[in-house]
């Protein structure tokens, strides 16, 4: 009971020791006005408002401010490991994945470093988040062939599954890929059929929907 009334003393004195902040001000937020803030990975955390996304460090202060072109989907499949599985984005050996719609309205996608600058190109029509310093995409090389009657762009298209570093090279071809089609309305982001199962084994799914192991000898 003694320790009791000592402390409610302290308690009562504080005021005229100088400390007179209140609940409000002692609690004031380093950031407001957030609809989302996802947990923390590599000493980041992403946060939302609206569609848009930053990124907060451990202090709570807003290091990459709000913008639209990173990855999320709050309806993702978790049990995917490519982009249609990612809920908020996040950083994985220091890299965030982005996306650029092109003007056939379909979403490339590359990687930002920390400093949220584009650190790999948005190339990709589907790519995984890097396990240690590798990761598979899906390459989409697009060359310019002239207009159309309507003045419209014509492209062609070339598409490989490759092994990308974090350095945004392809450093491994796994093989070609057809039968994508790249207009808007009949477009559908192409299934990754390659993984990588260690730090130089792939597993590759066959046209026959079988798997097979492969080595890379980087």
């Amino acid at each position: 009971m003694k320790h009791t009334y000592i402390l409610f003393a302290v308690l009562m004195t504080l005021p005229f020791l100088g400390i007179t902040q209140t609940m409000e001000e002692i609690n004031e937020p380093t950031i407001s006005g957030l609809d989302e803030v996802a947990p923390f990975s590599e000493g980041f955390a992403a946060v939302r408002k609206g569609n848009q996304w930053g990124f907060i460090d451990q202090t709570g202060k807003l290091v990459i401010d709000f913008r639209n072109d990173l990855v999320w989907d709050e309806n993702s499949d978790a049990a995917r490991k490519d982009i249609r599985g990612i809920r908020y984005p996040q950083f994985k050996n220091g890299l965030c994945p982005i996306q650029k719609v092109e003007e056939e309205g379909i979403p490339f996608y590359g990687f930002m470093d920390t400093q949220g600058q584009i650190a790999i190109q948005p190339e990709y029509l589907n790519i995984a988040h890097f396990d240690e310093d590798k990761t598979v995409g899906i390459y989409c090389k697009r060359t310019f062939r002239g207009k159309n009657n309507f003045q419209l762009n014509i492209y062609e298209y070339t598409f490989t599954e490759v092994v990308v570093n974090t350095k945004g090279e392809m450093v491994w071809p796994i093989r070609d890929r057809d039968s994508i089609l790249m207009t808007k309305r009949r477009y559908e982001i192409p299934e990754l059929r390659a993984s990588l199962v260690s730090k130089d084994l792939l597993a590759v799914k066959g046209d026959n929907n079988r798997w097979e192991i492969r080595r890379m000898n980087l």
